[in-house]
């Protein structure tokens, strides 16, 4: 279905080049799809909580033109079937059999993550096979540890009533499924995205969120909450770039200026004036131009980790 039928644009997932299923460590499905030619320059890309490989439909459309772009469901996601136990380790554990299985011996790959993805590749960051295939990664919209205490989505001052509330509200076992409603949109255009969001952009990830099964989101809003990846983020060796919104109520900016202290090779924290947290969504093409930059910087012969693409500003309009 194309995305002019849909009312997704450049949202609509595009069909894969190849499908195929990593096998996790404790027997875990884990569903990939790779875009583009199968010799290019390799990309690889992690959704996060309650989100699916549609939610990076718009970068795939603009980097699989030059750049094989693997892109897996997280379990309990999209096509990946929910598979016990859920945690920091089985986010890890994924993540290596997806490369694994979609990258070469020694090959190397740009790693992307939002949300719970950039918490998946801080999570994996001292294992021997994201070693072995991480050139550089982009962080966006995420956090190492805190997550509750720091979110403002109930609009008061931080403290204990606030962290049980926002608790009580992200693990929620009520279901959203179904289609998303005039009212739903409204709940998640407040919850994950920046005032200035257009509907096409709410009503893409509305789609996305919705098609996530409750009791795979509930079991990961335990892991969350429970988050502490900061010597993660401290292991992570390769040239890592971070970006946030500041109007994101899920991982605030503090979130990022705290990982920016905390990783060994941090290029620089660009900050997005009035966008929430779904920042592949609000900023498509400013993400895809990060992750062009990175590649381009540290994917090409010769390439070192003493090497800086172009961008390392603090903010941007």
């Amino acid at each position: 279905m194309s995305g002019t039928r849909t009312g997704l644009g450049r949202y609509e997932p595009p069909a894969p080049t190849r499908e195929l299923i990593a096998l996790s460590a404790d027997g875990a499905r884990v569903a990939v799809q790779v875009h583009g030619p199968e010799d290019a320059p390799a990309v690889v890309l992690a959704h996060g909580w309650t989100c699916s490989v549609a939610f990076w439909a718009a970068q795939i459309r603009d980097l699989s033109g030059r750049f094989r772009v693997v892109a897996y469901d997280q379990r309990g996601h999209g096509a990946s079937a929910l598979h016990a136990p859920v945690g920091t380790e089985q986010l890890a554990d994924d993540l290596e059999a997806v490369l694994a299985a979609t990258l070469a011996p020694g090959e190397k790959a740009v790693i992307a993550g939002h949300s719970m993805g950039g918490m998946t590749v801080m999570a994996a960051s001292g294992r021997p096979g994201f070693r072995e295939h991480a050139a550089a990664v982009l962080l966006c919209s995420t956090g190492a540890s805190v997550l509750v205490p720091e979110s403002t989505v109930v609009p008061m001052r931080r403290g204990a009533v606030r962290t049980w509330l926002t608790g009580q509200i992200l693990g929620s076992p009520l279901p959203i499924g179904g289609r998303p409603t005039a009212f739903s949109r409204r709940i998640l255009k407040y919850g994950t995205m920046g005032a200035g969001s257009t509907p096409q952009m709410v009503e893409a990830c509305a789609r996305v969120v919705h098609a996530c099964p409750t009791k795979a989101r509930h079991a990961w809003s335990h892991v969350l909450a429970s988050l502490e990846l900061t010597e993660g983020a401290r292991r992570l060796q390769v040239p890592t770039e971070v970006i946030v919104g500041t109007g994101d109520r899920l991982t605030p900016p503090v979130h990022a200026r705290t990982l920016a202290q905390e990783l060994p090779h941090c290029l620089g924290v660009t900050e997005l004036p009035g966008l929430g947290h779904m920042t592949p969504v609000e900023a498509p093409d400013l993400v895809t131009e990060r992750i062009r930059a990175l590649a381009a910087a540290y994917l090409t012969p010769g390439a070192t980790a003493g090497e800086k693409p172009e961008h390392t500003e603090e903010s941007a309009a």
